[in-house]
């Protein structure tokens, strides 16, 4: 990769951000970091919604490029650095599986714990993009189940998204924490880089909420 190549990242701590800056770590991908206080608002000031009109987090600039969407921007970064090994090739015999897990997370779980969270019905079983949370979440258990990650023995970018999503979904939006969940998250947290962005992201949180409360007193 060329040393010239510029990518800025748009994030802010305990958001779906989180996820992208253990990406980062991962990857050892040279970055300029741009931190949103999104308790102060700073998610919807113009600078930003030039960026992503939603004023959602994460979002990265490569170049001219700008990428939104936790999903797209994982396949992204993880293909833009493959001497990291985070993402198998196209032609690989494991992308299929890779890309899979990825959207299935986009496409089925978020979904899924957005209904759930909101006590939402998911509607007609045909009309449902996820079918019902409990088959949903099935899959990815009896994947994981086989372990030790989501291609087996070889971890990849998804197993980054999904080890810091069931984290935080187990702990806070009601996630059933099945055995082979906690065991997966465990592991995925025990690796250096994603405890170094969880320290990170925490020592983020606790500015803003600084910043919060001195600007209330």
């Amino acid at each position: 990769m060329s040393t010239e190549r510029h990518i800025t990242f748009y994030y802010s701590p305990h958001t779906r951000a989180s996820s992208t800056l253990a990406l980062f770590e991962e990857l050892g991908a040279p970055h300029a970091l741009r931190v949103l206080n999104m308790k102060a608002g700073e998610q919807r000031l113009p600078a930003f919604l030039a960026v992503n009109p939603l004023g959602k987090v994460p979002a990265i600039v490569d170049g001219d490029t700008v990428v939104t969407e936790q999903v797209a921007i994982f396949i992204h970064l993880a293909d833009l650095f493959p001497q990291a090994g985070l993402a198998p090739a196209p032609g690989d015999a494991q992308r299929g599986a890779y890309l899979r897990w990825l959207v299935y997370y986009a496409a089925c779980f978020e979904p899924a714990l957005c209904d759930r969270a909101l006590q939402r019905d998911p509607g007609p079983h045909m009309s449902s993009p996820y079918g019902n949370f409990d088959a949903m979440l099935d899959v990815i258990t009896t994947q994981l189940a086989r372990g030790p990650y989501l291609l087996g023995d070889r971890f990849s970018a998804a197993d980054i998204l999904w080890g810091t999503a069931l984290d935080w979904s187990m702990a806070f939006a009601g996630v059933p924490r099945l055995p082979a969940l906690v065991t997966y998250v465990e592991r995925i947290g025990a690796r250096p880089a994603v405890r170094r962005a969880a320290e990170r992201d925490n020592a983020y949180m606790a500015e803003h909420e600084a910043a919060l409360a001195a600007r209330a007193a």
